[in-house]
């Protein structure tokens, strides 16, 4: 039998190198000889086993031996599976099994060993979401507090263009409508603007001439009026004596007396103010004349200021705003107007003085919500208190708080609808800040203010998405 007999050559190798493939067992073996093809056979059968056979003779042993280890109290493998382990850079070779312990593998490391991860972990959550908000919110009022400096340093600006605003919303809808008549928009704009200014020249003239002839009558009437006051709280259920009535009037002399310094200096400061007041009056009118003629350029002049995919969302936001402030103002004129005349018939109706003048104020009062309509209609009740006593004060009284109760109940929700229907407290929280940073003007500002952000807010924090294309930019068709 030849030397090579059982064994079948694969390919050739150079001298001295040979490949064959064995004839034992099951599977192939390898043999790599450094014989000849024809060497003796005993050579030939030193054959090592591939580098996969010891591998995976090894990983079983490591299996069958781990699996010997573990304690029969231990949960099975299924119920709780332990990570892989990682297996030795030096064996290559499959994996070994979840359960397995390779030999030589490294120890595993845990992840989440950092001393940061273990004080979140101390902290309770419920704190931890406490601190959260504590940093927000005091960073949101760090940041409110440097606006209201910054408006406060220049409200001598934004007051005045905080007004042009009001009007142009007002006034917005008669631009359009003389647009409509073929009008170019300069002169559409110049005829509102001289509209209303000659409107409100018109109204102030009347008031001032009423209010002029009112005077002596009034005080002819005030002595009788006073008399019948004195009178009712002799007889009254307050039952004064002289002596205290006297007291009572000698101590409101003193304090008009001591005061007189004051309401000097005020009268003083507010004439050194009359310069500021006509510099404000001008850029009210020169913004809203601007704000009705090019309020659609301007409003898309700053959203490009603005990224990309943010501008369609900004933009939805700000004309359903400029469609509220709108339909605010509006309905605020025609509520002040239905509470003027109102309130006026029942003036005229009893011969107060002042009637006109009464009228008026109570409608420049009613765009101030609640508070100004109360005032002015109290303003009304005192004249009357004066004029003809007590018993058609009462009157007067009982029909500013019917009037006032129709409006809160009937003419705001009907006019102005839920679109701009704000919580009553909502409402003296606005004017009460209002005042305290810009006095009247900030409580006739504070409360479309807040109706305004409160639409934006809404139309910012809306999942949905707006029918604007994100490379578009639309404003609105009655924007200032």
């Amino acid at each position: 039998m030849p030397p090579t007999a059982g064994v079948r050559w694969l390919r050739p190798r150079p001298w001295g190198q040979c490949v064959a493939e064995l004839p034992y067992g099951v599977g192939n073996g390898r043999m790599l000889s450094d014989l000849s093809p024809w060497a003796d056979p005993f050579f030939c059968q030193e054959v090592r086993l591939s580098r996969f056979e010891r591998v995976r003779g090894r990983l079983r042993r490591a299996y069958q031996s781990s699996r010997e280890s573990v304690p029969a109290d231990q949960d099975a493998p299924g119920d709780a599976p332990e990570p892989a382990r990682v297996a030795s850079p030096s064996v290559p070779g499959p994996s070994a099994p979840p359960s397995a312990t390779v030999v030589g593998a490294e120890p595993q490391v845990d992840l989440h060993t950092s001393t940061s991860s273990r004080d979140d972990a101390d902290v309770p959550h419920g704190l931890r979401i406490a601190a959260a908000w504590c940093w927000r919110l005091i960073v949101i009022g760090v940041v409110a507090w440097a606006l209201l400096r910054i408006v406060g340093t220049i409200k001598i600006v934004i007051i005045p263009l905080a007004v042009a605003l009001l009007l142009s919303a007002l006034l917005a809808p008669a631009v359009g409508w003389l647009l409509r008549a073929r009008l170019p928009r300069s002169l559409a704009t110049a005829v509102v603007l001289v509209g209303g200014l000659a409107a409100v020249i018109g109204t102030l003239t009347l008031v001032v001439n009423e209010f002029i002839r009112g005077v002596p009558e009034l005080s002819e009437k005030s002595s009788e009026g006073v008399r019948q006051i004195q009178n009712w709280l002799k007889t009254g259920p307050l039952h004064l004596s002289d002596t205290q009535l006297n007291r009572y009037i000698d101590e409101a002399q003193a304090w008009i007396n001591d005061n007189t310094s004051k309401f000097t200096s005020g009268a003083l400061s507010t004439a050194a103010t009359l310069a500021e007041v006509l510099t404000g009056t001008i850029l009210v009118l020169f913004a809203t004349f601007f704000f009705l003629r090019d309020g659609s350029r301007i409003w898309r002049f700053l959203v490009r200021l603005l990224p990309v995919a943010a501008r369609w969302k900004v933009d939805d936001a700000g004309r359903a705003s400029w469609q509220t402030l709108g339909a605010y103002v509006r309905a605020t004129v025609l509520v002040a107007f239905i509470d003027a005349v109102g309130i006026g018939i029942f003036l005229v109706a009893f011969d107060i003085p002042f009637a006109f003048p009464l009228a008026a104020l109570v409608f420049l009062g009613a765009f101030i919500p609640i508070v100004g309509a109360a005032l002015s209609g109290g303003v009304a009740v005192l004249v009357a208190l004066v004029d003809s006593g007590p018993v058609t004060a009462l009157i007067i009284l009982g029909a500013v708080i019917g009037v006032q109760q129709v409006e809160g109940h009937v003419l705001q929700p009907l006019i102005m609808g839920r679109a701009v229907a704000l919580h009553p407290l909502a409402v003296i929280i606005g004017i009460a800040a209002g005042v305290v940073l810009a006095g009247i003007t900030g409580a006739l500002v504070s409360v479309p203010l807040i109706a305004v952000l409160n639409t934006a807010v809404r139309r910012l924090a809306a999942r949905t998405v707006p029918d604007t294309p994100p490379d578009a930019v639309v404003v609105a068709a009655q924007a200032p």
